[in-house]
């Protein structure tokens, strides 16, 4: 077979990773798929790990009662699943460190079965004057639901390496770890 590369010439590998701050572009939305359907237990799962005694997140009879007439997921749930589906295509690998969360917003319930999709826009970046090599992005990041409508909205500000910075980082942990 011809197709198969010589044993002289070694495979080239690509590693996935997030966005260096470079690559960061301001006018783009960028969509994270796929989407997440929400299920019972993950929202019992994730409300008791976080030892929120709401009934509204777990007791389905008294939620019944309630004005949406059944029980809401956690909202914290959603807004970490929202910035959870945003990690592989943007800061896997990447991401310094989050600086902080502004502007929260939940203005639409979810249920149980709902499918989240994220989305996340460029606000801002700069280079960090303070921490050569990295820079600091501002994302709006926007979840909608299984019919287009948005449920969470939030903006996140994040320190992410430079591209030179962080392959020389990235470098230095391959040669203490092999």
């Amino acid at each position: 077979m011809t197709d198969a590369p010589s044993e002289q010439t070694p495979m080239r590998e690509i590693v996935e990773r997030g966005l260096w701050y470079e690559e960061f572009e301001q006018g783009v939305r960028y969509l994270h798929r796929p989407g997440r359907t929400v299920t019972e237990a993950d929202n019992v799962l994730f409300t008791t790990l976080t030892m929120n005694p709401q009934p509204l997140h777990l007791d389905a009879a008294w939620s019944a009662g309630q004005p949406f007439g059944e029980p809401l997921v956690n909202s914290l749930f959603t807004l970490s699943t929202l910035v959870g589906q945003s990690v592989s295509q943007l800061t896997r690998g990447t991401l310094v460190a989050n600086l902080g969360f502004g502007a929260v917003a939940f203005p639409h319930p979810v249920f149980v079965g709902d499918t989240l999709y994220g989305e996340s826009v460029v606000e801002s970046k700069r280079e960090s004057a303070s921490r050569p090599g990295q820079g600091v992005v501002v994302l709006a990041h926007t979840a909608r639901n299984q019919d287009g409508v948005v449920v969470a909205t939030a903006s996140r500000t994040m320190l992410v390496w430079l591209r030179e910075a962080g392959e020389r980082q990235a470098a230095a942990g391959e040669e203490t770890s092999g």
